[in-house]
């Protein structure tokens, strides 16, 4: 039986897309981990690299699979800016009587058995843990994921677009099955299938954060814990272009339009803005904006604006176009 997500009324009007940096951090280290979970990210584990002086393993005995991995980790974003300092100010915030409940629900879960020695370690002093797992976090962002960030938070940044338009035009019920397949909205009950998901869990006006992760697939994982803020972190649209070269267009329909417009058309798989498309393909953001211009002006995309972003895709036009091009 799939779990279940009770929303009221309050709940509804307090969802909110938010972005983390730090949960990004540590979803990049579990992928390091275990690089055998998803094919998506090998360009990037070819070049993951951290210091020798760097040594995961707290954080390592901090991630079991199948297992609770302890929320002060990766606090929730109260706003859609969160910087990765911002997180980790709050993780080395969380009080030591909050830190050491959640490190006894994962150390000390049944089915792990660790030694004690290595339990005492990490329980003995909860603060001077949460600072460890802090300092580490800080080196994995630095080495791991602060290189590669403008890709992936245009990512991210696309995918809360087109989830927001969904919920424009098609309501909540549209936006909340879309985010996964194993996601069903029935009344104001979101059910919810997975090792994560909670048998009745009642928000009590918490609302619910909704968070894409670039590293996160296949998982879907609900954070419910208190005194966190619930949240449904979900795996974003277009993880499997995340790596992908920008290469060169189709010839056929270089020639017709030009080999920078074909470029942009055929690699616009998911809603991007001018700056991240610029960025994926490595041009510059004027070459950029003047051609997804004359490409919306031609039917070709469409635009739309979400706060002081504007949001580029294709139309159907756009998309029946290179549906067609293996048979030009």
């Amino acid at each position: 039986m799939p779990g279940q997500v009770v929303f009221e009324h309050e709940d509804l009007m307090r969802c909110r897309f938010a972005v983390s940096p730090l949960w990004e951090t540590l979803a990049a280290v579990h992928t390091l981990f275990e690089p055998h979970r998803q094919g998506f990210h090998l360009p990037w584990l070819r070049t993951a690299r951290l210091p020798e002086q760097v040594d995961l393993t707290p954080i390592r005995l901090l991630l079991p699979r199948p297992g609770y991995v302890p929320d002060f980790l990766t606090p929730p974003p109260d706003s859609p800016l969160t910087s990765f300092e911002d997180g980790i100010a709050r993780l080395r915030a969380t009080p030591p009587d909050r830190v050491d409940h959640e490190l006894r629900l994962s150390l000390l879960a049944p089915h792990r058995r660790l030694p004690p020695a290595t339990t005492e370690q990490l329980l003995s002093d909860p603060a001077a843990t949460r600072d460890t797992m802090a300092d580490l976090l800080t080196s994995c962002w630095n080495e791991l994921v602060r290189p590669h960030w403008p890709r992936l938070r245009s990512l991210l940044d696309a995918d809360i677009a087109l989830r927001s338009r969904v919920l424009a035009l098609e309501g909540l019920e549209a936006l909340m099955t879309g985010l996964d397949d194993r996601l069903r909205w029935e009344g104001e009950t979101l059910n919810m299938a997975g090792p994560s998901a909670p048998e009745r869990l009642h928000l009590g006006h918490r609302g619910l954060v909704l968070m894409p992760s670039a590293f996160i697939w296949p998982e879907l994982i609900l954070i419910s814990e208190e005194p966190w803020q619930p949240t449904l972190v979900y795996p974003a649209r277009g993880v499997g272009d995340l790596w992908t070269p920008s290469g060169s267009p189709p010839e056929a329909l270089a020639k017709v339009m030009g080999r920078t417009r074909a470029l942009i058309l055929t690699r616009l798989t998911a809603p991007e803005t001018t700056r991240s498309l610029a960025t994926r393909l490595d041009l510059a953001q004027a070459t950029v904006s003047t051609n997804l211009i004359a490409l919306r002006d031609a039917g070709l995309l469409e635009s739309w604006r979400v706060g002081r972003e504007v949001f580029y895709a294709r139309s159907p036009l756009g998309s029946a176009l290179v549906a067609e091009l293996p048979q030009l």
